[in-house]
């Protein structure tokens, strides 16, 4: 098994590099793998470093203007380039059997939600979920509980995301997950 971690390329406070550590290397621990951004900065850095450093298989998929600009992590066993972003997140996607958002800024947002409407619009069934580090995704939740109050997202959808505080929470979430059925779907054919 592997999990996308998708997380920021700045360290944040130290309780979090501190957190995205033990989570690595909780993963590592439990002989899951991590496919992550390929860098060696920040949070994502952190990730790649206590994985490895616990044994633990890491897949780096970066694009190739970010290796140009010295960011690739070069002690990865495994770092696949790529040509763009949206490459990346595609390679990500289909190396990995579950998503997990780390804290990060406006890149793992984006990472998130596009793996999370991917689920939604049955382009995969893979469990997606946020590590909630020190409340770091409340504001997002409460969020996202507008838009369900708004009748904008279906409340299953939000319920199908987890909230994890670690690891291990993430593989409970993993093996109890159950894919809501697709947003769309094609009306019966007529009698």
């Amino acid at each position: 098994m592997r999990v996308a971690v998708f997380t920021g390329s700045h360290a944040g406070p130290p309780s979090h590099a501190e957190a995205a550590a033990a989570f690595a290397r909780g993963l590592a621990d439990a002989g899951v793998g991590i496919v992550y951004g390929g860098g060696n900065v920040g949070l994502m850095g952190v990730v790649a470093d206590a994985a490895l450093a616990a044994g633990g298989e890491v897949v780096g998929v970066i694009p190739q203007h970010l290796v140009d600009d010295e960011v690739a992590h070069p002690g990865l066993p495994r770092l696949e380039i790529v040509q763009s972003m949206h490459e990346r997140k595609a390679v990500m996607a289909d190396l990995s059997d579950a998503f997990v958002a780390l804290p990060g800024a406006a890149g793992t947002l984006e990472e998130l939600f596009e793996a999370w409407t991917w689920g939604m619009l049955g382009l995969h069934a893979k469990p997606t979920a946020l590590v909630d580090v020190d409340g770091f995704w409340q504001p997002l939740l409460a969020q996202l509980r507008r838009m369900v109050d708004d009748g904008y997202l279906d409340a299953a959808r939000l319920d199908a995301l987890g909230v994890v505080p670690d690891a291990a929470g993430l593989l409970e979430f993993v093996a109890a997950y159950r894919h809501p059925q697709r947003k769309w779907t094609a009306p019966p054919p007529a009698p």
